[in-house]
């Protein structure tokens, strides 16, 4: 197990060096934000002094080097447009995103996987046919358009819950939360719903699929034949089966949640990870955009590495596979 892992960091390395170099690339020749940092009025004299000091008059190779030497140490160097550290921007900013995104995939998972076991046990009940109607609407509508219409039914014509915002939080450390507060869950309901939405279609009909796949098998078959009791065949047997490609969508999911929370931040406007890409987009903040892009790269590596964990725990053919190896 443990050369399993040390071999999945080491592979981990050249990944994020390419998505480094590839994010960096990327953004390096994308706006002027010197004009944008000096505004309108400016000398010569005042261009040429912010360029040296931002270090933009060094070539590409070196400026990438110190970059990566740099993020080494947990440093992503100053905004642009806001003149702060970045690490300290998004050190900020994570505790909303990644609040967000667990209570997306929670829900995700939570309502998904009974709801999926569901259809695939009774496929031909009307409440079957009910949720994979359900589940159509649910990968059909764009996020940005769910949370639209929340909005419009939940915050404008009901006035349950708040249309944007993150509510009042509680500092614990650097950590920032909205769950020790009413205001605070309120403000979560709708971006978390509108961002668990898609994810929740998705596990429910691949859960349903697999279901009816395992069911199908010869194992289940002898099962039934040793006279086991349904409950036993479907929740002890066939759904643990199910489980193995379950974890792998359910894990890269994740990963998605915490990368494209982006539009769902902006239509609710919270104060998250991805609302800062998309301002610092507009002002063509290289070291904010970069550090973005490869911590979302670190986040998918190590969800990875926990996905190819777990399977050790679901699946023991695995294991013996490996000790026989």
């Amino acid at each position: 197990m443990f050369s399993f892992v040390v071999s999945r960091v080491l592979q981990a390395i050249p990944v994020m060096l390419v998505v480094a170099f590839i994010s960096f690339a990327m953004f390096a020749y994308v706006g002027d934000p010197v004009s944008i940092m000096l505004g309108q009025d400016f000398t010569e004299a005042q261009r040429t002094a912010l360029v040296h000091n931002l270090g933009l008059d060094r070539s590409f190779l070196v400026q990438f080097l110190t970059f990566v030497g740099n993020a080494l140490q947990g440093e992503f160097g100053l905004s642009y447009r806001l003149g702060r550290p970045v690490a300290e921007l998004i050190a900020e900013r994570a505790p909303a995103t990644l609040e967000l995104a667990f209570c997306a995939a929670f829900i995700a998972i939570a309502i998904g996987v009974p709801m999926g076991v569901y259809t695939g046990l009774y496929r031909n009940s009307w409440l079957s046919r009910f949720f994979l109607t359900f589940s159509l609407i649910g990968v059909s509508l764009p996020t940005f358009l769910i949370g639209i219409l929340l909005i419009l039914v939940f915050a404008v014509n009901l006035g349950w819950l708040p249309s944007f915002g993150r509510g009042d939080v509680v500092s614990l450390g650097w950590w920032s939360t909205g769950f020790a507060t009413a205001t605070g869950w309120k403000a979560l309901v709708l971006p978390a719903v509108t961002l668990g939405l898609f994810q929740l279609t998705l596990i429910m009909r691949l859960v349903r699929a697999e279901m009816l796949e395992v069911l199908r098998t010869d194992y289940i078959k002898f099962a039934r034949a040793r006279g086991l009791s349904n409950r036993a065949i479907n929740f002890g047997h066939a759904l643990k089966n199910t489980l193995v490609p379950v974890i792998t969508v359910a894990g890269l999911q994740l990963g998605a949640i915490i990368a494209f929370a982006i539009v769902t931040e902006t239509v609710f406007q919270w104060p998250g990870m991805g609302l800062l890409f998309i301002q610092s987009v507009g002002s063509a903040d290289i070291p904010v955009m970069a550090a973005y892009l490869m911590l979302i790269s670190a986040i998918f590596v190590t969800i990875n590495l926990v996905v190819d964990l777990l399977y050790y725990a679901v699946d023991p053919r695995l294991r013996v596979g490996r000790r026989g190896h």
